[in-house]
Formats: structure tokens, C-alpha cells, sequence
């Protein structure tokens, strides 16, 4: 991701898959910094959360409830995500909400990326994000090289849906947190529920946990559930 960005106020709006597409936000001009596909910063891990490896992944789905952030400082970011790929390989296809503190205060906004690309954000008048809201984000393998991105904010009423082209090795599927400063907001605890990877379960494919480092712990990635799709992530420091 943009290093990263995620999420999601109880208004109306009629249920529809909006297909317009999101106009892209260049490196310099985006709220956050990029998501890259790498499970290490300068100083250590920079991902909580799960990855799934091994080969032919072809989807990856879970949702989570925005969580009503603090800011420490300007430089906090975090974003929930779900993708393919960033764990084993050098691309990734993800898409999740970011949480961007650079204004003083939590933002949210919904995006996409196809890494190496660059990430699109969401407009936030098309596509709002609060704290409260209920998320569902998914990527799917069609076929060849092209990817279904798909972003729902059931709270809001929206639904973002999009096909990508990337040549991939889909070796592997996350469900995962990150700060691509190293520095996270107090987000509290937040919950992964009904994480599935290929259609079954997350837990069923064994996979690798990651708890976000810079120095020392920032945040504590729990146990899978009994039914091995729901996990939490707990905020440790900054």
C-alpha cells in the first residue's frame, strides 16, 4: 500500500456497485506514503496480521470495523488490508482504508494499489470513511493477469469495484495491518472477522503471524478463533 492508508457514520445511501473509476493520486501529492510489498522498514517488521503462502492463491477476503484512531503525531499512519502476493513476491494487489494523522487529526480514505503502481485513492466525497464503520475488502484472481478489486463500506452504503491487470506469482494472500512509517496511531483493538483465503478458511492454510516492530512491539497480532477466520490486532506504542 501507499505505506499505507484504510478506512470507514450511519447515512442512507442506497446500496450500488459504483464501476467510475477513482482518479489516481501521485507519490508526491498523495495523504500518505506508498504501501510497498515488503515485510521489513528500516528497523523491523511492519506488518501485523497473517500470510497465507504457498502457490495459486486466487482470492483473499475479510472485513473489520474502522477503529476510532487517536493521533500521537503527524507522523502516524496505519492502514487494514487484504492482498495478494506482497508477503513472497515483489508485487502485490491489495486494497483497504488508510488512517493518515499528517493533518493532526485521523483521516480516512478508502484505496487501491497494484504494486509497483502507484496507489489510486478513493475520493473521500464519493467514497467516505469513518470511524465506526463496517468494511469488507477483497481481491480476487480472474484470469491471465487481471485481478477484481473489490471495497465495501456497508455503513456508508457503497460498494468500489475494480479490474486490474498485473503479471503475479500469487504466492501468496494477507490480511494484515500497516504502518508505513513505522508509527502508528492508538487504534486501540481492531478485529479481522470472516477471513477466508481461496474460498476457505484463513487458518486453514497455516499461515505465517506478523507483529508490526519498530525498536519494540507497536501492536500484538492474536491468535486465529476457533473457526480460523477471525483474529484481532491490539495498538502496543507508537
Amino acid at each position: 500500500m501507499r505505506r499505507f492508508l484504510t478506512r470507514l457514520a450511519t447515512v442512507a445511501v442506497a446500496s450500488a456497485t459504483l464501476a467510475a473509476p477513482a482518479v489516481p493520486v501521485t507519490a508526491a501529492a498523495a495523504p500518505g506514503l506508498s504501501f510497498h510489498p515488503l515485510h521489513y522498514n528500516i528497523n523491523g517488521y511492519n506488518w501485523g496480521g497473517y500470510a497465507a503462502t504457498g502457490s495459486n492463491f486466487t482470492s483473499v477476503s475479510a472485513s473489520w470495523t474502522e477503529a476510532n484512531a487517536t493521533c500521537n503525531s503527524s507522523n502516524d499512519l496505519y492502514a487494514p488490508w487484504v492482498g495478494i502476493d506482497g508477503y513472497s513476491s515483489s508485487t502485490v494487489e491489495q486494497t483497504g482504508v488508510e488512517t493518515d494523522c499528517s493533518s493532526g487529526s485521523p483521516v480516512h480514505q478508502a484505496w487501491y494499489e497494484m504494486y509497483p503502481a502507484n496507489p489510486v485513492y478513493l475520493s473521500r466525497s464519493s467514497y467516505p470513511v469513518s470511524a465506526g464503520d463496517h468494511i469488507t475488502a477483497s481481491v480476487n484472481y480472474v484470469s491471465g493477469s487481471t485481478y477484481t478489486l473489490k471495497l465495501t463500506d456497508s455503513t456508508r452504503g457503497w460498494t468500489y469495484s475494480t479490474n486490474k491487470s498485473l503479471s503475479s506469482r500469487r504466492a501468496s494472500a494477507e490480511v494484515i495491518i500497516e504502518s508505513p512509517t513505522g508509527a502508528y496511531p492508538n487504534f486501540g483493538t481492531l478485529n479481522f472477522t470472516s477471513a477466508t483465503v481461496n474460498g476457505s478458511s484463513l487458518g486453514s492454510y497455516g499461515p505465517v503471524a506478523l507483529d508490526p516492530s519498530n525498536g519494540a512491539y507497536e501492536a500484538r497480532t492474536s491468535a486465529l478463533g476457533s473457526s480460523g477466520t477471525s483474529f484481532s490486532e491490539t495498538y502496543l506504542r507508537e
